[in-house]
């Protein structure tokens, strides 16, 4: 949100200017990930909505991407994790078709930063290789 505060005065003024956040698969379903971050990425998915709607007369295009499992060092802030719900949260990651790296990401980014995306506003891209289709 702070960086798009920043950003929304300088697209304004040129008329035009694309957001693209980073949401998750997390943000998608009800339990792909802990409760707080669950509900952070939810949160993602609204902000986008919203400031999709509100500045697309402006010019100011704005998505998310929704990654599914990707490998990141995430899971080195995780200290003592509760085993009960990592083991429900982790219930499915055994159906992921297979783990990203940050390149898969970066080209959905770089899509959705492109003209070729000029269609695109206010939704949320899923890259996930199909884990949320099941």
């Amino acid at each position: 949100m702070r960086t798009t505060r920043k950003a929304l005065p300088i697209f304004i003024e040129k008329k035009s200017g694309v957001i693209v956040n980073i949401a998750s698969a997390g943000g998608l379903q009800g339990s792909r990930a802990g409760a707080a971050y669950t509900a952070a990425k939810h949160a993602v998915v609204g902000f986008t909505k919203n400031v999709g709607f509100q500045y697309a007369n402006l010019g100011i295009r704005c998505n998310a991407i929704a990654p599914g499992g990707v490998a990141t060092n995430i899971g080195a802030t995780l200290n003592e994790p509760n085993k009960f719900g990592m083991e429900r949260a982790m219930a499915g990651m055994h159906l992921n078709p297979r783990t990203g790296d940050s390149t898969d990401i970066a080209k959905v980014a770089l899509f959705l930063a492109s003209d070729d995306s000029g269609f695109v506003n206010g939704t949320v891209i899923t890259a996930d290789a199909g884990w949320t289709a099941y």
